[in-house]
């Protein structure tokens, strides 16, 4: 292995929170129209290393975070070629948007796992992460993001 565990995971941490804001500020400015396209790049590269570097924990099976990877990896690249490659047009504008957010989601998904993890007044109140409040703040991201995603999708028309 290239780095030890303790260096790829505060590497990933560094990484993915990175990603976490550049979406959800890219989200956020999708609101407005916005196309930012230094954040845009910014937030998808940082998005593919996230999920990347998932893959190179020590694990013995297939855990829901390499799940979660490889559907990051799948609407990252899908809104790489709906920017890059389709500008935008037609049906790639909403993919776009969708997978944007999609990918956003599933990064803040996690975040929220790890508070409840490693935050210990979060993990006393849902210690195996089946409790009502881990349900309850997992299912009130959820909405916010679906949200998000329908006003997206109709308010983002980027020019270009």
């Amino acid at each position: 292995m290239i780095f030890d565990v303790t260096t790829l995971v505060g590497f990933h941490t560094v990484v993915s929170l990175i990603a976490l804001v550049a979406g959800l500020v890219m989200v956020i400015g999708m609101l407005g129209g916005q196309a930012m396209p230094a954040l845009t790049a910014l937030f998808l590269a940082t998005a593919i290393i996230t999920s990347v570097t998932g893959f190179l924990f020590p694990v013995d099976r297939v855990l829901p975070s390499h799940i979660f990877g490889v559907v990051s990896l799948l609407a990252l690249g899908a809104a790489i070629v709906a920017r890059y490659i389709h500008g935008y047009a037609g049906k790639w504008r909403i993919t776009y948007v969708l997978c944007v957010v999609l990918a956003t989601y599933l990064d803040a998904f996690v975040a929220v796992v790890q508070v409840f993890l490693k935050i210990p007044a979060a993990h006393e109140l849902a210690p195996t992460q089946g409790e009502p409040p881990f349900a309850a703040a997992q299912g009130m991201l959820l909405l916010a993001f679906i949200l998000l995603a329908i006003l997206a999708s109709r308010r983002f028309r980027p020019l270009g």
